[in-house]
């Protein structure tokens, strides 16, 4: 197979294929604009001046100007692409059922099971090419258009200034890359036939308990961070650069793994308390689907569960700061400048949280809505034998927010304690303030939360009756 037929045949398909196109298109064109960001910010040059201050004064943003706090500004825009890249996989899975007819289609024409998964893979790769590039372009052309200096000369943005040419291309080509690995090693055990798609699974078992020992591993870590360093400072020794960081990073993912991982146990669980004392079919019907594939809602709720872990860790973080300026005041000082524009800049990281919510709502909807698709012949028999679709409809509801609930208030949680774990109880000459716990912050994080699965489910839901037509009994 030629690479022009391959790539003929990976953009070939029907109005859902190229929805699916599209869509994995604008998450990578939405991954390189957080990637390209990241790493402008990293690029701004420092001053060496003779007084010591070597801000970069040509921009009006503290965040932009002071060397210190540039890497946290980088590291909180990385964290935006972990909602976008779950969302590509979401969008991945679309139309899944009639690509896998179109690739059994191709193996009955005499297409070898190797050149299917490279046409699978070259899909996704050549639509995430087109979102990388598309990306850049966005990144160049906003660039021009927001090159604004004010009347002093000060720039907003840091529009001044690129990233290296090769970290760019890094960048560009990387994605695509990295979802074309992505998408073949999730057909490792996947064999495609001319009588269709056969996915050699393992048994299916209950979930393990990874999620708490994942979690424990986590808070260990952001509790070490600070005896760590006060251990290099006792011993008047100078500690690893990366040796903060790597812990906050690698506790940071323990503890996100652990949580989805978890999501799976509440599942199974929230599936079995369902089975067992639900009376009305809809509950019932949920119940043996969470008990089934309990890994279903870790696998479509991991990119929300992400943005609660780190909404909550940023509430705590306020908390504290809030506690520490109370500590200042109580000795009698007043609170530096530096404090409260940390306050007022946790009102960014809010803002990103939110973005990060709503990706994660677009990936819920694609995942609810490709879940309707793939079991429309399941349903479309309920509704053959006398099921009504409202029934089928609050199924689907219960299946989605039961778990959704609990899975939300462990996030909340694991998030709260990694902030606390990090930052300890503010004390100055005797003087403690234990931090309020944001009680109000985290229920309107949640409320946000819930509100955006709400929405996707009622979406959802409108495909129900085209996916529960009596003619999917028919089709193959």
């Amino acid at each position: 197979m030629t690479p022009s037929t391959l790539a003929r045949l990976a953009l070939a398909g029907s109005r859902t294929d190229t929805a699916r196109v599209v869509l994995t298109a604008c998450s990578g064109a939405l991954a390189t604009l957080a990637g390209l960001a990241a790493l402008t910010v990293l690029a701004i040059p420092t001053p060496t001046c003779c007084d010591g201050l070597n801000y970069s004064q040509q921009y009006s943003n503290a965040l932009l100007r002071e060397p210190g706090l540039r890497g946290g500004t980088a590291f909180a825009l990385l964290l935006l692409t972990i909602p976008v890249l779950a969302l590509a996989g979401q969008c991945a899975r679309l139309g899944a059922p009639a690509r896998d007819r179109r690739l059994a289609a191709l193996r009955l024409a005499g297409a070898t099971p190797g050149q299917v998964t490279w046409l699978a893979v070259a899909e996704t790769g050549l639509a995430s090419l087109l979102g990388t590039l598309a990306g850049l372009a966005t990144y160049l052309g906003g660039r021009q258009l927001l090159h604004r200096p004010d009347e002093r000369g000060h720039l907003a943005l840091p529009t001044d200034v690129l990233p290296p040419t090769g970290v760019t291309a890094t960048v560009v080509l990387g994605l695509p890359l990295v979802a074309a690995l992505i998408s073949a090693l999730l057909l490792r055990r996947v064999s495609t036939s001319p009588f269709g798609l056969t996915r050699v699974a393992r048994r299916q078992r209950s979930p393990g308990p990874w999620s708490p020992l994942l979690v424990t591993l986590g808070l260990a870590c952001f509790t070490a961070v600070r005896p760590i360093l006060r251990w290099y400072t006792d011993h008047q020794r100078e500690p690893p650069a990366l040796l903060a960081p790597a812990l906050v990073v690698c506790g940071g993912l323990a503890a996100m793994l652990g949580v989805v991982i978890g999501t799976g146990w509440l599942s199974y669980a929230v599936g079995s308390l369902l089975h067992r004392y639900a009376r009305g079919p809809a509950a019932l019907l949920a119940a043996a689907r969470l008990m089934a594939d309990p890994w279903a809602g870790s696998r479509t709720f991991a990119a929300l569960l992400a943005a609660l872990l780190l909404g909550a860790g940023a509430a705590g973080l306020r908390s504290w700061f809030h506690a520490n300026d109370e500590v200042t005041r109580s000795s009698g000082g007043e609170p530096e400048a530096s404090d409260n524009f940390y306050l007022d800049t946790m009102d960014l990281v809010d803002l990103a949280v939110a973005v990060a919510v709503v990706v994660a709502a677009g990936g819920l909807l694609v995942a609810l809505v490709e879940g309707i698709a793939a079991r429309r012949r399941a349903y479309a028999a309920l509704v053959a034998a006398g099921v009504p679709r409202g029934t089928i409809g609050r199924s689907i509801a219960w299946q989605v927010l039961a778990p959704a609930v609990p899975a939300v208030a462990l996030a909340l949680t694991v998030g709260l304690l990694l902030a606390r774990g990090l930052f300890r109880v503010p004390a100055d000459d005797g003087v403690t303030v234990t931090p309020d716990v944001p009680v109000e912050q985290l229920a309107w994080i949640a409320a946000g939360a819930l509100a955006a699965v709400l929405v996707t489910v009622g979406v959802g839901l409108l495909f129900l009756r085209t996916s529960t037509a009596v003619e999917e009994l028919r089709a193959g």
